[in-house]
């Protein structure tokens, strides 16, 4: 069995529609994610490479400095008062620690099949997300590409 592990971090806002208590209001964290990639044997490219770090890296890049909302959230939403370049549409009814993680995983899944669609490779993938130093999600998925 073959392991990569790529770790990454990012500052972003997010806030609790709903929520009765401080994260209803809009905050930010320095999030920190970790993905763990496995594989029988990792096909390699011309490189000699496997799965490109920054690949998998560019995912928590890309979320720098950007506000994560739900599609529920009508006020970041609105291109007349925020940058849409500034916004980042989160699964699910809040931007939410698990959310954010789903969203990676999703983001990760469509990264590797990019990279060697059709190769009927079993990836066990699995994506940490720390919302601030004591609160971490975890999510695990076995999928073919």
């Amino acid at each position: 069995m073959e392991q990569i592990i790529a770790k990454g971090r990012f500052h972003a806002a997010h806030r609790q529609l709903g929520y009765e208590g401080k994260c209803a209001w809009v905050h930010g964290h320095t999030w920190r994610g970790t993905f763990t990639v496995r594989a029988e044997a990792f096909p390699r490219d011309d490189l000699d490479m496997s799965v490109d770090f920054g690949a998998l890296k560019k995912i928590f890049k890309d979320l720098d400095h950007k506000m994560l909302v739900s599609e529920q959230d009508r006020t970041f939403l609105d291109a007349g008062l925020f940058e849409p370049e500034g916004v980042v549409i989160m699964p699910g009814s809040n931007p939410s620690v698990e959310n954010v993680t789903h969203y990676c995983m999703n983001e990760a899944i469509d990264r590797l099949t990019s990279l060697f669609p059709g190769r009927g490779i079993d990836y066990d993938l699995e994506v940490m997300i720390q919302e601030t130093d004591n609160n971490f999600f975890t999510l695990h998925r076995t999928v073919s590409i």
